[in-house]
């Protein structure tokens, strides 16, 4: 009797979670990046509550090229491992700005929920249909 467990769309599932997510956090991440320096204050206050109260466009600045950028490397598979590590940051830093403002579970769900599977894909790697994958093969594993 077989018992192993055969995944044979173990890569098009992290294909299509890769894009879908992908797209999603671009389209989130574009208008913040779009939205100039008070934009970005607004997006990097959340650091005063981890004793960061100094440069807030900056810190929100780096968010949303985060989302968009790292949005953009996610559907690629390209950098991926460092994408997922800036969003997964993002994601954190977005829970902890929705439970101080006392948000209630709904408020920071889906950023938890976000960090959560960022850290996932951390581990997972970007699969074999990723540019990682094609540019430099199986030396990332």
């Amino acid at each position: 009797m077989n018992l192993t467990n055969r995944y044979r769309y173990h890569d098009l599932g992290l294909l299509l979670l890769r894009v879908g997510l992908g797209v999603m956090f671009m389209v989130h991440g574009y208008p913040k990046l779009v939205g100039g320096p008070a934009a970005w204050a607004g997006v990097g206050g959340v650091m005063k509550t981890m004793g960061l109260g100094f440069a807030p466009a900056f810190w929100g600045f780096l968010a949303a090229i985060a989302e968009f950028v790292g949005g953009l490397l996610l559907a690629l598979g390209l950098w991926f491992r460092l994408a997922c590590l800036g969003l997964l940051i993002t994601m954190i830093m977005a829970t902890v700005m929705h439970v101080s403002k006392g948000d209630g579970f709904s408020g920071y769900s889906h950023a938890l929920e976000s960090a959560f599977v960022f850290l996932g894909l951390l581990f997972a790697g970007p699969g074999r249909y990723s540019l990682d994958e094609r540019l430099y093969g199986s030396r990332l594993r």
